[in-house]
């Protein structure tokens, strides 16, 4: 499949700025926070869930997105809202806790809502994907090609909501893609002692769907089946499963002491990394100019450097905030 150099770019653009942001994020967290762990201390207080070495899973479906299509993430959610466009200055803010932020700092990295580019997020494992079932319906009902797209973790895939959501969206030909981003990790709990199929693709039979397998973390082999699912669930030709086989570099949480996996297993994943691959690939194969990359690394590291900037300088919420916004 023919791929535009728009595209890749943008796919580079965007992994490296996702990354820049993660690693940014991973500093800005530590903060206070040694020499003893105290989850509460520092500017960002509470979890932390980063996505360093998962980029290939947003950016390989976002770049076939527009604004009106919606995408729903879970708790570890960055990677998918910074593909989504969701606004980095607000996002930053609201992880911080300030009142700039999407929620006007009530809300913290799990729970990120922008309703201009239609991005949600949430800690509960498989609760985004009735949402953006709900989404998917919404669309059909109303004439529309747009499309949801639903991201979980592998674990997510064994819980009630995936089959339910799967089943009520084939019955009703709905435009939904599920993407499933194996990290072989729930938790700390590896696929093959919690999963009975070796890859989550196939389940998409039992629906009558259609499911698609990604292995190596490949984001060329991400965007092309997932142009396809998208292509499909536009044409109005029905819900789709995308399981892509991915690598996390840390661990579950900030914090997590990793003692469930070898201790040279990151360094190992790290030679194949998706950011240095996708580098390689645009100068051999596309004559892409090592300048020209190094002024899109200068331009992400920019923007990601100003919204922490901004997060940093806005003032936190006056405690009555507390109280407003509130349903009851």
């Amino acid at each position: 499949m023919t791929i535009s150099i728009d595209h890749l770019i943008w796919m580079y653009e965007t992994m490296y700025k996702i990354r820049y942001y993660e690693d940014k994020m991973a500093e800005a967290y530590a903060e206070g926070k040694n020499p003893v762990f105290n989850i509460g201390a520092g500017p960002v207080p509470g979890e932390m869930h980063l996505a360093t070495g998962q980029e290939p899973a947003a950016v390989g479906i976002c770049v076939h997105l527009k604004k009106e299509d919606t995408v729903t993430s879970p708790h570890r959610p960055h990677h998918h809202a910074i593909a989504k466009g969701v606004n980095l200055n607000r996002m930053t803010a609201e992880i911080f806790g300030k009142v700039t932020g999407l929620g006007k700092g009530k809300g913290g990295h799990m729970h990120l809502f922008d309703p201009d580019v239609k991005f949600s997020c949430g800690g509960i494992v498989g609760a985004g994907i009735p949402h953006a079932l709900g989404a998917a319906l919404a669309a059909k009902k109303k004439g529309t090609d747009w499309v949801a797209v639903a991201f979980i973790g592998e674990g997510a895939a064994n819980q009630g909501a995936f089959h339910e959501s799967l089943n009520m969206a084939a019955l009703w030909n709905l435009p939904l893609i599920v993407v499933i981003e194996n990290n072989q990790y729930g938790i700390s709990v590896p696929k093959s002692a919690s999963t009975s199929v070796p890859s989550n693709d196939i389940r998409a039979v039992a629906y009558g769907i259609k499911g698609y397998y990604v292995k190596d973390n490949d984001p060329i082999e991400m965007y092309n089946v997932s142009k396809e699912a998208v292509e499909r669930a536009r044409k109005g030709e029905g819900p789709s499963i995308i399981e892509i086989e991915t690598y996390r570099y840390l661990g579950h949480f900030q914090g997590d002491p990793e003692v469930y996996r070898d201790k040279n297993e990151v360094a190992l994943l790290r030679e194949k990394d998706p950011i240095v691959r996708m580098r390689q690939f645009l100068m051999k194969e596309h004559g892409i100019e090592e300048q020209r990359l190094i002024e899109l690394e200068n331009k992400a590291r920019q923007e990601v450097e100003a919204a922490y900037q901004f997060a940093r300088e806005s003032d936190y919420p006056e405690p009555e905030d507390a109280l407003k916004d509130l349903f009851v």
